[in-house]
């Protein structure tokens, strides 16, 4: 009885092995918006949020000032002063995102970029970078707390990057 049972259960775990495969490829891969992917000329947006001054250096819209500066650095869009110019806007804000660390849920300062159709609004893309993704005594230097500031920028451009480089996928 018991050989025949073992005899079941290695079948089952057999035709599971070779089936999860075939389900997981039958997955499609849903389309990056087409407006995402042809834009040309964006607006930035700034939403604001609220960050601690005393955690790093420089004003309020030092996030907007550098995610603007890198933008421009990057070259890949025109930057346009108004949304009615614009194929996208490049919505950027400061949020709190909870994190469980042991027992306790932490809010993690994060930068998000909500890609936007300028016409109604409507966010077409959300790409978010936490500051710092778990505690860190270096961060008890101002000048560290500066440098994951900037390379959370820096990841954000990035992100925006990989996505609009990201081939397009034929919608069905």
């Amino acid at each position: 009885m018991l050989k025949s049972k073992f005899a079941l259960l290695s079948f089952a775990v057999l035709v599971l092995q070779l089936f999860v495969p075939i389900i997981r490829a039958q997955v499609p891969v849903a389309p990056i918006p087409q407006q995402i992917l042809a834009a040309k000329k964006v607006f930035i947006s700034n939403a604001g949020g609220m960050l601690d001054l005393n955690m790093v250096s420089g004003d309020p819209r030092r996030d907007y000032n550098e995610f603007y500066a890198a933008m421009q650095a990057w070259g890949r869009y025109s930057l346009v002063g108004s949304p009615a110019e614009a194929d996208i806007v490049v919505q950027i804000s400061i949020i709190y995102i909870p994190r469980q660390i042991g027992a306790d849920t932490v809010p993690f300062p994060s930068f998000r970029v909500a890609l936007l159709d300028p016409k109604n609004g409507i966010t077409l893309w959300i790409l978010d970078e936490f500051l710092v993704d778990k505690p860190n005594l270096g961060l008890i230097f101002k000048k560290n707390r500066d440098k994951v500031f900037d390379e959370a920028i820096n990841k954000l451009v990035n992100d925006l990057k990989v996505l609009t480089a990201a081939p397009a996928v034929p919608a069905n």
